[in-house]
């Protein structure tokens, strides 16, 4: 079986909600990205053989299989393919699996991964309710077959996060301490330059080069003690979860015969891939088995794994996931999570990559992790070599 190498790994800055990115075409803010990786990897376009990115709601500006309509906007040659993925939250880091497993399989040598969402201009779980809005059938929950089979029950990132920090016992403190230091570390590794590799600045219409993260925020204990529970009597605030936001990220994935051909530097090598599915009510539990199962399956433990990110979907989750999987926090998500960095649905995979990959060079570490929650109570986990 072929290795699986990653080429090059970039992202567009993260907008917030309403902010720089807003008014960017999906297809646009796509082919951004699609056309910086294979630029920076000074491979020739015509060579990839598939596009393969991760997107949610898949309506207006992010319709009509965006993986394809992103890289012909980019002026990319129009033999090369593309398929949209929707993992949830995975999304692109499916993509990114789909990608390797393509090479590892002997079947393609060049593929571009990666994901994109504005959630600004297509608000989060849009596609589930435009149908309700026309008259067609009603979500997914609501089947007389789900109903069946896990009753009449709330479906909800918003329950699971609650449920978990119950069930845990983490208490609201300490979920606003771990989201304090998520954007001190975010604005740490921004004033430190950590992200400007991996940054593709994007020219705005206005002249001006979007490069900078806009969700990071100037935040306290005492702010967060003031914001009211998302539920009466909860523990979960918005200050413990993730932001809505806008952005793109992409990877070139390369086989041993690529590598060689094109005169290739590699950056990292695939070591594992796991993708699991747990309990879809109490959904963002998946990381911990998939975890579990991700370092049986690699023969690994935990303390061999230099560097996590670990989504940070709610600060329960990851606290969850630490508690279970007994990693420390000084190697999980050092450069802050999607509490300060934000969380694009369809593009966070990559964005945690590109940022893993980053921080492994930096740091000098050998082995990153990255796993995610995902809707449906599924996981995927990544293992890398830094090379």
């Amino acid at each position: 079986m072929s290795e699986a190498y990653i080429i090059d790994a970039v992202r567009t800055a993260v907008g917030k909600r309403g902010g720089s990115l807003a008014e960017v075409h999906s297809a646009d803010l796509g082919g951004h990205v699609l056309a910086a990786v294979v630029r920076r990897a000074g491979v020739d376009p015509a060579a990839v053989d598939d596009v393969i990115l991760g997107c949610t709601d898949t309506l207006g500006s992010q319709a009509g299989d965006i993986a394809r309509t992103a890289w012909l906007v980019a002026g990319l040659p129009e033999t090369v393919p593309g398929v949209t993925v929707d993992r949830q939250c995975g999304s692109s880091q499916q993509a990114l699996h789909f990608a390797a497993q393509a090479v590892m399989s002997g079947t393609q040598d060049l593929v571009v991964a990666g994901g994109v969402q504005n959630m600004s201009a297509v608000p989060i779980s849009a596609a589930m309710l435009v149908g309700q809005q026309y008259g067609f059938s009603t979500p997914f929950a609501e089947s007389p077959g789900w109903r069946t089979r896990y009753g009449d029950q709330e479906i909800s990132q918003f329950r699971s996060a609650e449920m978990i920090a119950e069930r845990w016992d983490i208490p609201r403190d300490r979920m606003e301490e771990f989201a304090l230091a998520s954007h001190e570390r975010a604005h740490a590794a921004t004033a430190e330059g950590r992200f400007s590799r991996e940054i593709e600045p994007l020219v705005l219409d206005d002249g001006s080069a979007f490069a900078t993260d806009e969700c990071p925020r100037r935040t306290s204990l005492e702010k967060m003690a003031g914001l009211e529970p998302l539920a009466p009597g909860g523990r979960i605030t918005a200050g413990v979860a993730s932001q809505i936001c806008d952005g793109a990220g992409a990877v070139l994935v390369a086989s041993e015969r690529a590598v060689a051909e094109h005169g290739l530097r590699p950056r990292a090598r695939v070591h594992h891939l796991t993708v699991r599915g747990d309990d879809p009510v109490w959904m963002l539990t998946g990381p911990i088995a998939a975890t579990e199962h991700a370092l049986a399956r690699a023969g690994m433990s935990i303390d061999e794994i230099d560097l996590v990110e670990c989504n940070e979907a709610f600060a329960s989750v990851v606290l969850a996931w630490m508690a279970e999987i007994g990693a420390g926090h000084e190697k999980v998500n050092v450069n802050g999570g999607a509490i300060a960095l934000g969380h694009p649905i369809g593009a966070t995979g990559v964005r945690l990559m590109t940022t893993l990959l980053g921080e492994l060079e930096r740091s000098g570490g050998r082995y990153g992790l990255q796993v995610m929650c995902e809707g449906g109570g599924q996981a995927n986990v990544t293992i890398i070599e830094r090379l």
